[in-house]
């Protein structure tokens, strides 16, 4: 077990610094190697995203063909959810976009993600907020939170950063890059919220009714038996709306209750994730876009005559921000060429999903050969900092390839890598840059991490 804070000064063997699913993922991984593990997250409840902003269904653990590429710690989160009855598990997707979603409830996620941390020995900080980084040439010493007992600092042999937005490399003098190359923006940050007293079965009977009006790779053939999963259309409701926001169709996911859906169809363009005046910014237009897309959803769609706001998210989701400038990138052609890596430590089959930075487009390349491409261990390492490791949203990637590896399983899977490369750095004392990557690949294939 992690060492108790004294003096305002605690000590690990690995601080993991974020609580999405990257960052879990990075602790159990970590924790379980035996090393002393602490995981810092700034709210006061873990899941990241995946709670506080409200990103829901996963998707997705499958190829476009339905072979699961993503099991390991994910997994293992699944089939306890599963077990809760808070996952149906793996679904069809009736968008169709990719073969699978995964529908969770996210207040049980909070919990069961706790009890996982607590099961592999990992200290737990919330409500600690890393505002400074110390630095020895190559090598961080200590990250530094804002709590409310005050200033902490926090010290350990590897440090790994699953903030999304790369706090901590960036804190360190590590190099970043944000969003494409071209003018630095990013993707668009979306307010999420779900709606309940929907009729679903009318929305599915709309559907099959008038399928010229939702997204053609819908699988309409199978509809009648599926379980509705998710809806993207309505094009004619929304075009007639004409709302200033900069998109072209309405998409919500169904769950996790029988009358609920969770509604992504809010756009706050051309602002920083990273700069406070804009994120300010983002979330004010977010909640007012909020209540504009509810009441259209109310007065114009079928099956949401009854329909009301639930919940909105604590805060606007934030699809791309700063990333490190590792020591590989990640390219396009990697991913849509189904590339082979001889580091992989994680595999995908989410396709290249671009929600574009300034129009109404959704740009979507998909995985060819046998539907899934390698990461490697390289992207989740700094040109600079050598004890640093990154996982989640800001791994080494190009632009466009950062609109797969982005997606929730994709970071639950470079996070469980994470924090089984530190640990193994911890325990044969080098820094993660000089751990036998063959080694690393054994200890995930002996964790039911999918490598082949």
């Amino acid at each position: 077990m992690a060492n108790t804070i004294q003096n305002n000064r605690i000590e690990a063997d690995i601080v993991v610094c974020g609580g999405g699913p990257a960052g879990v993922c990075a602790a159990i991984a970590a924790g379980r190697s035996g090393k002393r593990t602490i995981l810092i997250e700034r709210y006061g409840f873990i899941g990241g995203m995946s709670t506080a902003a409200l990103v829901y269904p996963w998707m997705t653990f499958h190829t476009v063909e339905g072979k699961q590429v993503i099991k390991g710690i994910g997994q293992e989160i699944i089939d306890r959810l599963m077990a809760q009855n808070a996952s149906p598990g793996h679904l069809r997707d009736t968008v169709g976009f990719v073969n699978t979603i995964t529908p969770y409830h996210p207040e049980v996620y909070k919990i069961l993600a706790v009890d996982m941390l607590q099961d592999a020995g990992v200290k737990l900080l919330l409500h600690s907020f890393v505002d400074h980084v110390q630095v020895n040439g190559d090598r961080i010493e200590a990250v530094h939170i804002t709590t409310k007992s005050g200033k902490i600092e926090v010290s350990a042999q590897v440090f790994i950063d699953t903030t999304g937005d790369a706090d901590v490399a960036h804190l360190s003098g590590a190099p970043c890059l944000t969003g494409r190359d071209e003018d630095g923006k990013t993707q668009p940050m979306t307010m999420k919220f779900r709606m309940r007293g929907v009729d679903l079965p009318k929305v599915k009977q709309y559907m099959m009714d008038h399928p010229d009006e939702f997204y053609k790779k819908t699988p309409f053939s199978e509809l009648a038996e599926l379980p509705l999963s998710g809806v993207l259309g309505f094009f004619k409701h929304w075009k007639e709306a004409d709302l200033p926001i900069n998109r072209d169709q309405v998409l919500f996911f169904t769950g996790p209750n029988d009358d609920e859906v969770l509604v992504n169809t809010t756009r706050v363009q051309g602002l920083n994730g990273t700069n406070v005046e804009d994120l300010t910014e983002a979330e004010t237009l977010g909640r007012k876009q909020v209540m504009m897309v509810a009441d259209f959803m109310q007065q114009n769609l079928p099956g949401f005559e009854r329909a009301s706001i639930s919940q909105v998210g604590a805060q606007i989701g934030v699809r791309e921000s700063r990333r490190i400038d590792g020591q590989y990138a990640l390219q396009a052609e990697d991913v849509v060429g189904g590339r082979r890596f001889e580091d992989v430590i994680a595999r995908s089959g989410y396709p290249i999903d671009i929600h574009d930075p300034s129009n109404k487009s959704v740009t979507a390349a998909w995985v060819q050969g046998d539907g899934a491409y390698d990461i490697p261990y390289r992207c989740l390492l700094s040109k600079k900092i050598t004890n640093l490791l990154t996982a989640g949203r800001c791994i080494s990637t190009t632009h466009e390839a950062l609109a797969t590896t982005r997606l929730t399983p994709s970071c639950m899977a470079t996070g469980q890598a994470a924090g089984t490369a530190a640990g193994l750095a911890v325990e044969y004392g080098v820094s993660p840059q000089h751990i036998n990557v063959q080694e690393l690949q054994n200890r995930l294939r002996s964790a039911n991490v999918v490598l082949d």
